[in-house]
This record gives C-alpha cells, structure tokens and sequence, in this order.
C-alpha cells in the first residue's frame, strides 16, 4: 500500500469518527434520545480484559484512534474483498462494525445482546453505518481528486 493511500485512510477515519462523535452527542438525542458514548464500552472491555481501571477521555481517545484508524482498515479491506465501491463498502463495513460492538462486545462486558434492540442500538446502526458510508466517501473523492491531478 501506498503512502497516498495509508494518508487517505487516516483522513477518511478522522471524517468519519468527527462526523460519528457529533452524531453522537448532538443528533442521537435529538432522533432516538439516546447519547451514544461508545468510550464506556471501550473503558469497561480494558477493566474487564486487563484489570485495569482507565478514565473516560482514556476510552474516548481510544476509541476515537482505533475508528480513525482501525475502521478505515477495515473498510478498506472490505472494498477490496467485495470489490465494491467506496461508499457500498461503508455501508457493509459499518453494518458489521455495528454488530461487533452491540452483538459481540456489549455482551461481554454484561449488556443483553444488541442491547435489546432499544433506540441505543437504533441509533448505534445509523451512526455506524453513517460514519463508514462517509468514511468510503472521502476515500473515494481523495482518489479521484488525485488521479484528476496526476501523481503528486
């Protein structure tokens, strides 16, 4: 992989964690009124996994580097596999993100599975599928802004 292309993943995973963090805070409560605040999953999977104890904003930074990150790996890895676009792959990557963390992690960490299936989860779908569509949107306008340009 390209140094171009480990730089559009870091930007896509920065837009799409920002975009997901507002989403989060400010509009969740607004849609489902639910606040998601995914740090405490975070938070609770170290104390239980390692029996270490870590403050919020730990988690919060956390979670937002392995989204930035992690997220935009793995929505890369599932545009290459499905052989898809950008966006499409977004969608099929936050779809499964959104059942590893409500189906899988939740109920490690003592949550009913999908957490019932509430508004939180509701809400977790939009704003995980959300943040990844985003984030393989602007992976997609980065390349194509580059090969209008030319190599750099």
């Amino acid at each position: 992989m390209s140094r171009h292309i480990f730089r559009n993943l870091f930007l896509a995973g920065l837009a799409g964690e920002i975009a997901f963090e507002i989403y989060a805070w400010l509009i969740s409560p607004l849609l489902f009124g639910v606040a998601l605040a995914p740090a405490n999953l975070v938070v609770a999977l170290i104390r239980i996994g390692f029996g270490i104890p870590v403050p919020y904003w730990a988690g919060f930074i956390l979670h937002v580097a392995i989204g930035t990150i992690g997220f935009s790996g793995f929505l890369w890895m599932t545009h290459l596999i499905l052989k898809r676009n950008l966006v499409l792959a977004g969608a099929i990557a936050g779809l499964i993100l959104w059942f590893v963390a409500q189906g899988l992690l939740a109920p490690l960490v003592g949550r009913s599975f999908m957490m019932g299936f509430g508004a939180y989860t509701q809400s977790s779908l939009v704003g995980h599928i959300g943040m990844a569509m985003l984030m393989g949107y602007v992976m997609a306008s980065l390349q194509a802004r580059k090969s209008r340009n030319g190599p750099s």
